[in-house]
């Protein structure tokens, strides 16, 4: 085995980009707890962080020849860091604002046989529009909301990466929003009686 913690940053991605699985191993020695510090700063959760750091690892090495790194290596993999942090906590916030809505629409409702009616209704209408949607793209959002499974499980079970699952899960999301508002706004008017 080579020992590459003598090369530069700029040494090691031109090795990198040859695909030198040594200079990769540096890069990943070099940085990982770096990185990992910098998400956990952002998270305050350690195996979220972890998870994040490992998958970017991941997807550098599999996408090594595709990586075009215009400013410094370390500037790069913070940046990258970044970023999934805050697509990550983007994913989380939709996932706990649809929680949110479906627990409170279901907790306006009394035992009355009207408000059951248009509960049972909303359900209908929601479970129609979700099979409105392209079959990829409705297996991901009821992967992730009906089944509870995170970005990284459902990429693993369908075999897609986790920017794909989130991809699928925004245009799910803004289709039901689009297409459901009127009907939620009608329920909570008539809640609000």
């Amino acid at each position: 085995m080579k020992k590459f913690c003598d090369h530069t940053d700029i040494q090691l991605v031109e090795l990198f980009g040859v695909g030198d699985i040594d200079a990769f191993e540096e890069i990943y020695n070099r940085y990982w707890l770096k990185l990992y510090a910098a998400a956990y700063k952002r998270l305050k959760e350690r195996e979220t962080a972890k998870e994040i750091v490992q998958d970017f690892f991941t997807s550098f090495w599999i996408n090594r020849e595709q990586v075009k790194i215009r400013t410094s290596l370390q500037g790069y993999l913070f940046t990258s860091i970044k970023y999934l942090v805050l697509n990550h906590k983007r994913a989380e916030a939709v996932r706990n604002s649809y929680a949110e809505i479906l627990l409170m629409v279901g907790n306006s409702f009394d035992n009355s046989t009207e408000e059951n009616y248009y509960y049972k209704e909303l359900l209908e209408r929601v479970e129609t529009e979700v099979n409105l949607l392209p079959p990829k793209c409705r297996n991901v959002f009821e992967l992730s909301r009906k089944q509870y499974k995170t970005n990284k499980e459902i990429a693993e079970l369908m075999g897609i990466s986790e920017k794909t699952v989130e991809n699928h899960l925004t245009k799910a999301l803004r289709y039901l929003r689009v297409n459901l508002n009127s009907l939620l706004l009608l329920t909570f008017l008539y809640l609000r009686k």
